[in-house]
């Protein structure tokens, strides 16, 4: 664990943002129990004595809200203290001596608490005593719906009516003697509830869940549930999805309807499900533009299709074991799984013995157009659809429906096609339902998803496609035994690997990880699992710098993995939109081509230098930073290990290496559009070249580049503000590592010519009128190795009289004068204290860099 902790060489300016979110993400999962139990019960004794004062009623909200939040992520931990919160405020709310406010305020807490737990866990703590169906009735009939002070009273007694109207008894036996003119119980409950699922609050979700509980009793749903579907259908006929009344209206009555086939028995739901169908398909739903219509409709949709299909569990569904531990214990015990039980099983299908219902196929085809829809809600309601409609075919039909799906992943269909279609995958294999015949074409289309990216004007798509994609590894890791898989591990591990670690996205790299630990505790059969897992685990992979240039290097190390990491990071990486991730990959590839020196001088070198040709800037970029540092490493592993060069570059390479910058200037590349990315990419590339000692003494070649370096330096006042100073920082170390390698005639002695002719003209260039011209020149005097300014010190560094002159005085009189304009000492000065002050800082920089030079 060890070396997740090393701190990457290059590492970002958020990397200590990361480190402190993965602590704080560390520090939310260690708690234990519910420690604020003690104070959690005396804030709500005092509730009665807080609510005459204002101030201590919303102090003592506020606090129990901060206090609840804290368990967003382990709701579970408060599940023995429910009983007793929830007996204690509806304590407040049951007292007939209890003031308005006080009841409103206990729910409200109420509310608080099911918002972190979830209304599903806390519905069955409500009492649902017979004696509480009137009460709670009363108390509901008696709220006013267009108070919003007061909604969370409203939301709560809708979900405890929905509790106690579960009573075993029959509603009618409620009502004694029949009066006329009285409202039966049963009609108050549904009239209630039918009214708040047109309102614009909370309340409305908590009358779908009345709704749906109260209509599916067998007593209630003889009576009543025609005359409710058929109001609800009227309400969506004439309610549009344009209007936001008509949005509102359509969403509680979609909720109510999907509950009510989900919690509806079948044979009471059946016979209204064809005009249920038909209905909706006229509402047009996935033609609106509002998200939650369309997941409501798919979800609705797929609750009609499960109507239509007898329930039943797929007698040809791939097993992998038992549910039960021991079951599975005691089959290992007995004798291993032979081969043909899997298949005979298969084979032996009879459920096609039901004829499958037309409707069934308009069901399929809307949940597949769901699959593409734009929002992830929606496609992954289709998704979950779809698994369970699948469940319930036939093998014939569930296969075709599986073709189906590998239908969206096609280069013609958006990235919402391809996480849908990743999703529906998932969710067919975790069920069984995508049997091992279908993973030969499965698992290329995967592999895609797992590197799927798509620029998009200056950003890109794809993060939620190769998340689902991983997702999809993770579930079929638990669905398949490993013989099923074996044939495809050697293609899903290095890709896992090249995700978990060469991703953009944190949250892709940890998919990826937790993916590969699936596989590697499920499947057993990765190369190296452990290792690998050690190495890039969940707060490893956290970082990105670390990622590329740490955790790969030592995953490099197992031969399975290095080829497949390289090829990725040619193909994929450098020619990024992103030009951080570019630079990381050259980075990356200088690492691993330690580990792979001949495939990276015989296959990847050439790729690269044929890129650097590239009409793609993103592409030409990203080719000159990775030919200079795979050329770097090369040169110093020969040199490490006494070879000569040109065992590993060959000629054609070297001459390639050489020809780079004069092909980009004969194009004139280093102007216009990515002129700025391409002097800087060429700066580095003579940097590496130079110090890896490349044949170039006396060449013409490095002229060329001691101009690309002189012009790039007097080109400074033109370049952009934010890539000003790495660009000046790459061309200045580029001048030093030139100095060094080539403008010498002994080691450590300069070539007098060459030096006099260098320091003449950059001094010269100090009296430019051009700031930034004066900084990029007094910089690069700086960065001159110690031998090339032997007996030429006092020259430059000499003060020289008249001010602003040459050397090292003419900057200290600039630093000066610049420094007295801060505070406007200087009369007739134009500029802004800022700007003086930035020029200042600047001034006093190349004075340093020049007085402390090597």
């Amino acid at each position: 664990m060890a070396l997740s902790e090393e701190p990457a060489p290059g590492a970002p300016a958020d990397a200590a943002e990361d480190r402190a979110e993965d602590a704080a993400l560390a520090r939310g999962a260690a708690l234990e129990s519910f420690g604020e139990s003690a104070e959690t019960r005396e804030l709500l004794g005092r509730l009665p004595a807080v609510l005459g004062d204002r101030a201590a009623r919303e102090g003592a909200l506020e606090r129990f809200r901060v206090i609840m939040d804290k368990y967003q992520e382990q709701p579970h931990l408060l599940d023995p203290h429910l009983e007793w919160m929830l007996n204690l405020l509806l304590g407040f709310a049951r007292d007939k001596t209890s003031p308005a406010e006080l009841v409103h305020l206990a729910f409200k807490f109420l509310y608080i608490i099911t918002k972190v737990r979830g209304y599903k866990t806390f519905l069955r703590l409500f009492p649902h005593e017979v004696a509480d169906v009137q009460p709670v009735l009363d108390m509901c009939a008696s709220q006013n719906p267009k108070d919003h002070e007061t909604w969370e009273t409203r939301y709560m007694l809708l979900l405890w009516l929905s509790m106690t109207c579960l009573v075993p008894f029959d509603f009618s036996r409620l009502d004694g003697h029949h009066r006329c003119g009285r409202v039966s119980t049963m009609d108050r409950i549904l009239q209630i509830a039918e009214s708040y699922l047109v309102v614009s609050d909370k309340a409305r979700d908590a009358a779908a869940v009345l709704v749906s509980k109260f209509v599916t009793r067998p007593d209630v749903g003889r009576e009543k549930m025609a005359g409710l579907l058929d109001r609800s259908l009227c309400t969506l006929a004439r309610c549009s999805f344009r209007t936001i009344e008509g949005v509102i209206t359509m969403d509680g009555t979609l909720q109510a309807l999907a509950q009510i086939f989900k919690h509806g028995k079948r044979e009471d739901c059946l016979p209204h499900a064809a005009t249920v169908l038909q209905r909706l398909d006229a509402c047009r739903l996935p033609e609106s533009n509002q998200t939650l219509l369309r997941k409501l409709g798919v979800k609705l949709v797929q609750r009609l299709g499960l109507t239509f299909l007898r329930p039943r569990v797929a007698k040809w569904r791939y097993r992998r074991g038992c549910r039960s531990l021991a079951a599975n214990l005691q089959l290992c015990a007995q004798s291993p799984r032979e081969p043909g039980t899997q298949a005979e099983t298969l084979d032996s299908d009879s459920d096609g013995e039901d004829d499958v219902p037309e409707e069934v196929e308009s069901v399929i085809g809307q949940l597949l157009v769901g699959l593409k829809d734009k929002d992830t809600i929606v496609r992954w309601s289709a998704a979950k659809g779809i698994g369970r409609m699948a469940g319930r075919l036939p093998r014939e039909l569930a296969d075709d429906v599986a073709g189906s799906v590998l239908d969206c992943f096609s280069f013609q269909e958006t990235d919402g096609a391809w996480h849908g279609g990743c999703l529906a995958l998932a969710e067919l294999g975790r069920r069984g339902l995508l049997l091992p015949s279908r993973l030969s074409d499965v698992v290329p289309v995967i592999l895609k998803a797992l590197t799927y990216e798509e620029k998009r004007g200056a950003c890109s798509v794809g993060a939620n496609v190769r998340d689902a994609a991983c997702y999809v590894c993770w579930a079929f890791a638990r669905a398949y035994e490993p013989q099923e898989l074996r044939p495809f591990v050697a293609a899903i591990s290095s890709a896992l690997v090249v995700t978990a670690v060469f991703d953009r996205d944190v949250n892709c790299r940890r998919a990826a990880s937790a993916a590969f630990q699936e596989n590697v505790g499920r499947q057993g059969a990765f190369p190296h699992g452990i290792d690998v897992l050690t190495a890039a685990d969940y707060f490893a992979v956290g970082n990105r710098a670390n990622c590329f240039l740490v955790v790969s290097m030592f995953i490099a190390g197992f031969p399975e993995y290095t080829q497949p990491m390289i090829e990725h990071l040619v193909a994929m990486k450098i020619n990024h939109w992103d030009g951080v991730i570019r630079e990381l990959s050259a980075k990356a590839l200088r690492n691993l081509a330690q580990r792979a020196p001949e495939h990276s001088a015989r296959d990847v070198l050439p790729r690269l230098l044929s890129l650097t040709q590239s009409p793609d800037l993103h592409t030409r970029h990203g080719a000159v930073l990775a030919c200079a540092e795979v050329a770097r490493s090369l040169c110093a592993l020969a040199e490490q290990q006494g070879r000569p060069t040109s065992d590993f570059l060959d000629e054609k390479v070297v001459q390639g290496l050489k020809q780079i910058h004069q092909q980009l200037y004969d194009r004139q590349l280093y102007r216009g559009l990515g002129g700025e990315l391409m002097r800087r990419a060429v700066c580095i590339l003579i940097e590496n070249l130079s110090l890896s000692k490349m044949p170039f003494r006396g060449d013409a070649v490095v002229g060329a580049w001691q101009q690309l370096v002189d012009d790039t330096l007097r080109s400074l006042p033109l370049v952009s503000s934010p890539s000003r100073q790495q660009i000046k920082d790459a061309a200045v170390s580029a001048l030093a590592a030139l100095c060094d390698a080539y403008y010498t005639r002994e080691p450590g002695e300069a070539d007098p010519a060459v030096q006099e002719e260098l320091i003449s003209r950059y001094l010269a260039q100090l009296q430019s009128p051009e700031e930034m011209t004066r900084c990029g020149f007094a910089l690069a005097l700086g960065a001159l190795p110690r031998f090339f300014l032997k007996g030429q010190l006092q020259r430059v560094g000499g003060p020289q009289p008249g001010g602003a002159g040459m050397g090292v005085g003419g900057l200290a009189w600039e630093t000066k004068h610049v420094t007295a304009s801060w505070v406007g000492g200087i009369p007739g000065n134009q500029h802004s204290v800022q700007e003086n002050r930035d020029r200042g800082v600047r001034s006093r920089r190349a004075l340093e860099s020049l007085v402390n030079a090597p």
